[in-house]
């Protein structure tokens, strides 16, 4: 992050001023991939959700082999879990979220791209939810070396380091059976932890979702 501070702006120094501006752009561009967890918010969303998925859903069916393997992949010390899934509807991060809390995996971190609400993006940062920094959504190799580019690396390698599980869905919109520019870029910054050593290893884990009708 230090390394990509300057080059943003050749006319900068190494003044106090100058460095309490460069402090200030990076605490606005974490605020926008994250906010606080609000614990009563998640204690409600806790509570809410097997009512809401019971109104949805007649059942939810588990491979519990897969399960299990899953759980067993969960107690490797020191070694994060990133799911990668398909995305077959607008509840999918609900649905899967749930089911992770409910067999004490951890509190997943959702990656997100893009989202036009900002009061809904705000509700889901505070249950776990992760964006990507304005003006990323659509990068390309130009921009990643730039600030956003550089916080970001780092965040992810944070994340991956205190070992909290990552969901990343791949598709955007859902159905489209496209790898979508947010998932390239959330994919190129665990990578980037790997290459950098931030963790010894990830463990990949991909995960299917049907529907019989999709809600």
């Amino acid at each position: 992050v230090q390394d990509a501070a300057p080059g943003q702006d050749p006319g900068s120094g190494g003044d106090e001023g100058s460095r309490q501006r460069w402090k200030e752009e990076i605490s606005r561009i974490l605020g926008e991939i994250q906010a606080p967890l609000s614990p009563l918010l998640l204690r409600l969303c806790h509570w809410l959700l097997p009512k809401l998925l019971t109104r949805l859903f007649l059942s939810v069916q588990l491979h519990r082999g897969q399960l299990e393997m899953v759980l067993r992949a969960a107690r490797t010390p020191e070694v994060p879990l990133v799911f990668l899934c398909s995305h077959r509807s607008q509840v999918d991060a609900l649905l899967l979220s749930f089911v992770l809390l409910s067999q004490r995996v951890g509190l997943p971190r959702v990656m997100v791209g893009a989202w036009t609400s900002p009061r809904l993006r705000s509700l889901l940062q505070r249950l776990g939810g992760i964006f990507l920094p304005s003006g990323m959504v659509h990068t390309r190799s130009a921009r990643d070396e730039e600030l956003p580019g550089a916080v970001l690396d780092m965040y992810v390698q944070e994340l991956l380091q205190s070992r909290q599980p990552l969901i990343l869905f791949l598709e955007e919109p859902p159905g489209s059976l496209q790898l979508a520019d947010p998932a390239r870029c959330w994919l190129l910054r665990v990578l980037r932890a790997l290459r950098h050593r931030a963790v010894p290893d990830v463990l990949i884990i991909p995960v299917g979702i049907a529907y019989d009708v999709a809600p």
